[in-house]
């Protein structure tokens, strides 16, 4: 057996050139480009040659890393991989319910979803609270539905079902590892949370949007400024809440009237470039100036989890005018009237109505939009049809800035 000393390893470390070094029993003690030491016991199982990493070094000493590979021999010994059981014990530590999400959110859904910070977010806000520290195998039907029941009386029914997507995923996960035998929310149904959706199909008419921004601007120093400017290159831009409100300066070359969205920042993994209408440009100009040295377009004005607007921060604004503030007993004033309650995605849903009612051919729209064309146009189409773009939004700039009314509020824009 190779003998190796505690003085030895530290002249290892010194020298700091990368080295895997056989200790003995089947020990190795390794310094990688990054100076980290580490032990790896290697073995062979059923014919094919494996390694497992079992600690660092000097956390775990040379005495110490010693016994663990008696130990880990044993399994081998006895024909269990050790791997394979590092693994199932991992997987039986996962007691509570919150271990068991931040196993699924990492090996799960990070690596599969584009957008795991929903699920994480929905998980944290509404799940945790409840489930967060009942063991796994504890969790019952009633526990699922209590969540459910806490969601519902928010009325926010979209993130309930996705709430109780999320709970079924999860216990699948669970199920996967072995630590239950059945899901306890797989009995439930879009009935029990948020209800059946109905696809949306709001989109803004013409006087309700010469209605909507009068109200907006005589309510300014509530509604807030940015919040009137981003909701005016909604209508005219159609773009997605989370492209807007996340914006840098970076991808904008304003000299030449252009927004170049990086494919990373997309719904859709496919970058686009947005021609910009003179009514726009004016505005980022604007914004510019109120950025100050912030690299965002709409940097946040007050302390908050990300630098830029919050991806909730202008619905809110919208539904406030609706006369319904979260968190607060006595509620806003309804200063909409009859007008029906919109969202910020209903502004991108207007624009393509507007785009339509202007004669604006579908193809173009739906490149506005940033949308694949469909089918075997799709397929081949590969025209980017920038300048129709950049004629689209300017006719509908052009039909919209009446509304906008931008020459009455360049007091509060300046």
């Amino acid at each position: 057996m190779t003998t190796t000393t505690v003085a030895e390893l530290k002249q290892i470390i010194s020298a700091g050139t990368p080295v895997r070094k056989p200790v003995g029993d089947n020990l190795y003690f390794r310094l990688n480009q990054y100076k980290v030491a580490s032990w790896e016991f290697r073995y062979v199982i059923n014919g094919k040659r494996r390694y497992m990493t079992i600690g660092n070094y000097p956390q775990l000493s040379l005495k110490e890393a010693r016994e663990v590979v008696i130990g880990l021999s044993d399994l081998r010994d006895e024909g269990k991989d050790p791997l394979v059981e590092k693994k199932r014990a991992y997987a039986a530590n996962l007691h509570t319910c919150e271990m068991l999400f931040q196993d699924w959110y990492k090996h799960d859904l990070e690596p599969r979803i584009k957008h795991a910070n929903i699920p994480y977010r929905i998980y944290n806000k509404h799940i945790k609270p409840i489930l967060g520290e009942l063991s796994v195998g504890s969790v019952t039907p009633l526990d699922v539905r209590n969540v459910l029941i806490s969601i519902r009386e928010k009325d926010v029914p979209t993130i309930c079902n996705d709430a109780l997507m999320y709970m079924k995923q999860m216990f699948r996960h669970a199920i996967k590892l072995g630590l239950i035998d059945s899901n306890p929310a797989a009995s439930f149904t879009t009935n029990d949370a948020g209800g059946v959706e109905d696809a949306k199909s709001r989109a803004l008419s013409e006087s309700e949007i010469a209605e909507v921004f009068r109200i907006f601007r005589e309510n300014i120093s509530s509604f807030g400024r940015d919040n009137y400017i981003s909701c005016c290159l909604f209508l005219m831009l159609g773009v997605r809440k989370s492209e807007l409100c996340e914006a840098k300066w970076s991808e904008f070359d304003l000299d030449n009237g252009l927004w170049n969205l990086p494919k990373e920042r997309m719904k859709t993994g496919v970058p686009i470039t947005i021609p910009l209408p003179t009514q726009a440009l004016t505005l980022f100009k604007i914004l510019k100036v109120q950025a100050g040295f912030s690299e965002y377009v709409f940097p946040a004005r007050r302390a908050s989890k990300t630098p830029h607007m919050g991806s909730d921060t202008l619905n809110r604004a919208i539904t406030k005018c609706f006369g319904h503030e979260a968190g607060r007993k006595v509620q806003p004033k309804n200063l909409m009237g009859d007008i029906t309650h919109f969202s910020v995605h209903d502004l991108r849903r207007t624009f393509r109505t507007l785009c339509a009612k202007l004669g604006i051919s579908g193809d173009v729209a739906e490149r506005c939009l940033n949308h694949k064309l469909k089918g075997v146009e799709g397929i081949y189409d590969r025209h980017d049809y920038l300048e129709e773009r950049r004629v689209a939004h300017q006719r509908v700039a052009d039909a919209l800035e009446k509304h906008f009314d931008l020459k009455s509020m360049s007091p509060y824009l300046s």
